[in-house]
């Protein structure tokens, strides 16, 4: 059986101040490989979650192992960090250079990388993310989806094993969220794990497992064909559901009997034309 490469044990979280946790005795796992989406309504605790994945933020009670490091341990930081990278909402806030290569080159210099390792990893890393023809240019002149993409060149330049995105599409344009997800596409035909923070629904659609967050819980884990379906625990939940999900649950409520499993847009297109066939 494959070990988790995350392991969250009866995690709770409770932010200084508050009242309130705002994670409440979680636990999962999360296997390497795999690609993870975490939805839920503002403030269910996706995002602190998130940054307990590679040691952001500490548990209040219980524990999260990155390989079977213990993220409370301060001794494990740094390698913790090298394992599971984060890319944040806003690409702006994560630029620290003039040129691309050199942003990219940042962390691993940071890690004592030889310069040879260095420049080897930069050229992979920009080339893997389709950032290479643009490794002279200045990030701050680069779209935000290009940005998000020289973002993620970083972290592959450090060997992580995990890419953590905490909403990385929430604050671009419709051509910069597709340059994110094919970018995703190409982590994962790499083996790369990916856990993706998002409240877009049709990019949850596309992961390999999904996690509902509510009130600092999990409410729902399992495949994307297993959770879409719920519209009516999803929607008490303050959530939309994928616009073909969404379609076929009003066809079907008005008299049609279609298979509420169809995610993307062929298949939807599929099941109907199937069924007026009929």
């Amino acid at each position: 059986m494959t070990e988790p490469i995350i392991k969250v044990e009866n995690v709770t979280y409770t932010y200084p101040e508050a009242e309130a946790p705002a994670l409440v005795d979680i636990t999962l796992d999360i296997l390497p490989g795999s690609f993870v989406a975490m939805v839920g309504a503002n403030g269910s605790g996706k995002s602190t979650l998130s940054k307990h994945l590679n040691a952001i933020l500490i548990p209040t009670a219980g524990r999260v192992l990155v390989t079977g490091m213990d993220t409370a341990q301060e001794a494990n930081l740094i390698p913790i960090r090298r394992t599971v990278g984060m890319v944040f909402q806003n690409p702006d806030n994560q630029i620290v250079a003039n040129v691309v290569e050199d942003d990219v080159a940042f962390a691993p210099e940071n890690l004592g990388v030889p310069p040879q390792e260095i420049r080897r990893r930069v050229d992979e890393a920009l080339r893997a993310v389709g950032m290479y023809e643009l490794r002279m240019h200045s990030p701050h002149l680069l779209s935000g989806g290009q940005k998000q993409r020289v973002a993620i060149a970083g972290i592959l330049a450090m060997h992580s094993q995990v890419v953590v995105l905490d909403e990385p599409t929430a604050m671009l344009d419709p051509q910069g969220c597709e340059e994110v997800m094919h970018t995703i596409a190409l982590l994962r035909s790499e083996g790369i794990t990916v856990v993706l923070i998002t409240h877009h629904m049709a990019e949850a659609a596309q992961a390999d497992r999904v996690i509902v967050m509510s009130k600092g819980h999990v409410a729902m884990d399992g495949a994307p064909r297993e959770i879409f379906p719920r519209v009516t625990d999803l929607k008490a939940l303050g959530l939309t559901v994928p616009e073909t999900t969404e379609l076929i649950c009003q066809l079907n409520a008005a008299g049609m009997h279609l298979p509420s499993e169809a995610l993307t847009p062929d298949e939807c297109a599929a099941v109907i034309k199937e069924a007026l066939c009929l």
